[in-house]
């Protein structure tokens, strides 16, 4: 701080001198501002984020159940054509095909299973699905033999193939080779039976009313033999019933049911009363 003694003008000696003095200049106050913050850096991790993203994975696999659930199909076995009991299964009898049966889906035999070989306790229809429970072994029925029968052409109907019923009648005609029985009579030997195969069939030229037809069916190991006895060496006409349900062709032993095909110029004219014979 400088100070300065000044004395007015005309002031004479036995005055008092005037003492000025200069003071400082005042400093300017300071304002007070907003405190200043940290900046903190952006964090990944952030509440919002996470509720975010799963929120969106929800809606995803909720969508996706959805459409899944939509279209749950499963590839299960059908059967290619009516089979009647007793038919072993063979690949040509199967068919794989892609259905949607929720909670059935075990009833029914899946893909990845191999029925071949395996024998029907029921018949199945062209289309069906195959059940499991047609491939359980029924209690009580006695097991099931393959028999081939030799069938002359001309006795078998044009359709006979796997799968279906047939009876089989054994008839005497001597001018066939029949010298066991030669009075003409008819005997049924098979009777509803399941064809298993078919071997030896030919068309055209070469075939003849004469040519054998090996027809292999299932009977009852125990009937065998019988079966074999009850032929004696007689030609044998094929009978194929237009069902495989048992049940519904269930006809007379020893006659031809309504619903069965016999082939022409297999019929028995004069003959006695048709002797029953084992069943298949």
């Amino acid at each position: 701080m400088s100070r300065g003694v000044c004395a007015p003008e005309g002031a004479g000696r036995g005055e008092r001198a005037v003492t000025a003095v200069r003071l400082p200049a005042a400093a300017p106050a300071e304002v007070s501002g907003p405190t200043p913050r940290r900046v903190r850096p952006p964090r990944w991790l952030d509440l919002r984020l996470v509720l975010g993203v799963l929120l969106v994975l929800a809606s995803v696999l909720l969508g996706a159940r959805i459409v899944s659930a939509a279209d749950a199909t499963v590839p299960v076995w059908a059967v290619a054509q009516d089979l009647a009991a007793g038919t072993e299964l063979s690949t040509d009898d199967l068919v794989a095909v892609t259905v949607r049966l929720d909670d059935t889906a075990r009833a029914y035999l899946s893909t990845r299973t191999r029925p071949e070989g395996r024998t029907l306790a029921y018949a199945v229809r062209k289309g069906e699905l195959l059940p499991r429970t047609a491939l359980e072994e029924a209690k009580g029925v006695e097991e099931l033999v393959q028999l081939a029968l030799p069938v002359q052409s001309g006795y078998v109907p044009p359709g006979l193939a796997r799968g279906q019923l047939v009876d089989v009648f054994a008839v005497a005609d001597p001018a066939a080779g029949a010298t066991t029985v030669a009075d003409g009579s008819v005997s049924l030997v098979v009777r509803k039976a399941p064809v298993q195969a078919i071997s030896g069939r030919s068309e055209g030229v070469l075939s003849t009313p004469t040519t054998a037809v090996q027809v292999v069916v299932a009977v009852a190991d125990g009937d065998a033999d019988e079966v074999l006895a009850a032929i004696a060496g007689r030609p044998l006409v094929v009978v194929v019933h237009e069902s495989v349900d048992g049940d519904e062709v269930a006809g007379t032993p020893g006659t031809v049911s309504s619903d069965a095909t016999v082939p022409s110029g297999a019929a028995a004219d004069g003959g006695t009363t048709p002797t029953p014979g084992p069943t298949g």
